[in-house]
């Protein structure tokens, strides 16, 4: 039997011409847009799934951490917990800062970081003490902030807070910490702390408030601690230094200098620090241009640089005496350390408490990244972290029946002052 074939007409084969085209067309538009697009850096990955990224023979294997994200997502016994995707990669984020062990080393999600922004800005809610880890990894009240609710309530630098409202504080970062004493104001925090070891533990109870920061108090006294117009002493209390700090200090350096005080009594006492360039500003007061503050080594030699000073030194031939304690830390302890090698002041009080890392704030699309870039040298080449400054002439620690308003490390400051002033 033979198939008559039915005749190819001219309009079919340009008909399949024409789709043989479009679709080679389509393939290479395509092929070139992957090209194109995986030219570019990719800023904003979108995980979906858990399929292991492209990972090459230098770069560290995922799929171990994949593997466990997707156990949890179809094990974990609480189907809520494992729902939000967002919360386990603020979790899996928090865990790669932890794992470094440095303390100031942190990962804000969104809500912690408009905190952190609002802590250094200088007004924030909460009981106002700068809390951090000492050596050990111990909760610790690094400074109570003046006239807050945390220094009316008796907390004092070096304090070890076991517990925050009967929980234990074991293990937990700064951060965290700083997240369950806050609240808002009004609401009570009960804080386990252990002041003395002999005295054993003691619970603070402490009313929240709106903190405003203070910055800077300044007065002329005379060898008595007395406040007097004619006195011959400018006693200037620096409480931090965020961002206020450089534009009251020259504030008082003028008045200083109008005012013809011969000696000044700066008071660094329970200083967590701030900003680096303010110190280096504030430095700038006592010492001459261009005379190194501090210095900046980075992970890069490279990148290692001195700080210097910023001039105009105006302050530099007074007799000048720093009082300083363990609460004293960061940015006070650079300034601290430049005034003292380079001998233009007197330290007096106590080591101070040792924190002398650089951290840079990293905003992030969502929340923030706090990381030490670096370790601050004071001018001599000494390190500050864990070290601190060493005073000239160490004081002993006030005793705890020390009725308030006598201040014994401000009578010994002036003895010291006035002797240098004769």
């Amino acid at each position: 039997m033979r198939i008559k074939q039915k005749p190819i007409h001219i309009k079919q084969i340009v008909g399949v011409l024409v789709v043989i085209i479009l679709i080679l067309a389509a393939l290479a538009f395509g092929y070139v847009s992957g090209l194109s697009q995986g030219s570019q850096k990719t800023k904003n990955i979108i995980v979906q799934g858990v399929t292991n990224p492209q990972k090459n023979e230098s770069s560290v294997s995922f799929d171990q951490f994949w593997e466990v994200w997707n156990l949890l997502k179809t094990k974990y016994v609480t189907k809520d917990a494992t729902e939000d995707n967002q919360k386990l990669l603020f979790g899996a984020i928090d865990g790669l800062t932890n794992s470094l062990k440095d303390p100031y080393t942190t990962f804000f999600p969104p809500e912690e970081a408009k905190n952190f922004s609002d802590e250094i800005s200088g007004q924030f809610g909460g009981i106002g003490a700068e809390i951090g880890l000492d050596k050990q990894a111990r909760l610790i009240v690094i400074a109570p902030l003046q006239d807050t609710p945390a220094q009316r309530a008796g907390l004092k630098a070096g304090d070890r807070i076991v517990q925050i409202d009967s929980q234990d504080t074991t293990g937990l970062s700064s951060e965290e910490a700083v997240k369950r004493i806050r609240g808002e104001r009004g609401t009570k925090v009960i804080l386990t702390i252990i002041h003395d070891e002999k005295e054993g533990e003691k619970k603070v109870e402490i009313i929240r408030d709106i903190i405003q920061v203070p910055t800077l108090e300044f007065k002329l006294i005379n060898s008595e601690g007395k406040e007097d117009m004619r006195g011959s002493i400018a006693y200037i209390k620096l409480d931090n230094f965020y961002e206020k700090a450089p534009v009251l200090f020259q504030q008082a350096a003028v008045k200083t200098l109008l005012l013809g005080a011969k000696g000044i009594l700066l008071d660094l006492r329970n200083n967590p620090g701030g900003y680096l360039d303010g110190a280096q500003s504030i430095a700038g007061w006592f010492l001459p241009k261009n005379y190194p503050v501090v210095t900046e080594e980075f992970k890069d030699p490279s990148l290692t640089q001195k700080l210097t000073s910023p001039g105009p030194g105006s302050l530099g031939d007074k007799k000048i005496v720093v009082l300083i304690n363990k609460g004293s830390a960061s940015a006070s302890e650079i300034l601290t350390g430049a005034l003292q090698d380079h001998k233009k002041a007197t330290i007096v009080g106590e080591k101070s408490f040792g924190k002398g890392t650089v951290q840079e704030v990293i905003p992030l699309r969502e929340g923030m990244l706090k990381v030490t870039i670096a370790h601050w040298l004071t001018p001599n080449g000494n390190l500050i972290d864990k070290n601190g400054i060493q005073p000239d002439i160490t004081f002993t620690e006030p005793a705890s029946s020390t009725p308030i308003g006598i201040d014994p490390w401000m009578d010994e400051a002036l003895k010291i002052l006035t002797e240098k002033m004769k």
